[in-house]
């Protein structure tokens, strides 16, 4: 039987989604379309490697978290960091949609991450972790932690 990977505390991919919900929404006002790909790769860094390569995440785990009660519940990481790759995707299909001239495109797809993050952000809701726990539970791969 597979082993569930270490819990983390829930709070820090939170304080990610905002940061990158408010870096989008300031890029869209002031047309900065740079922070799609730098996004797409902080993302990245954190879902691929882990909290240690995440800047925010890190700035999260060194900065505010030392400064906070523990957290009253931990979570599996696979599903937020499945979330960060399909931002990941999505912001690199933005950035793309940038570099062909297609502005609006570029700009609806950078939205729809900001949203869904702005969503996770502030109510737990995290779109991106509930297709994984879809996903995982109808493939028979989700290992309990009762």
């Amino acid at each position: 039987m597979a082993r569930s990977p270490t819990p983390i505390d829930p709070r820090g991919p939170r304080f990610n989604q905002a940061v990158l919900t408010l870096a989008l929404l300031i890029g869209f006002v002031f047309d900065w379309k740079p922070v799609a790909p730098a996004f797409a790769l902080v993302l990245l860094l954190g879902a691929a490697f882990g909290t240690r390569y995440g800047p925010f995440l890190r700035l999260y785990a060194e900065l505010i978290k030392p400064r906070l009660q523990p957290p009253s519940e931990l979570e599996d990481p696979r599903p937020p960091r499945f979330a960060a790759t399909v931002g990941v995707v999505i912001l690199t299909a933005a950035t793309v949609a940038f570099a062909a001239g297609a502005t609006t495109a570029g700009w609806t797809l950078a939205l729809i991450v900001a949203v869904l993050a702005g969503l996770s952000a502030t109510t737990g809701i995290c779109v991106g972790c509930e297709m994984w726990l879809l996903v995982a539970r109808r493939r028979g791969t989700l290992v309990s932690n009762s």
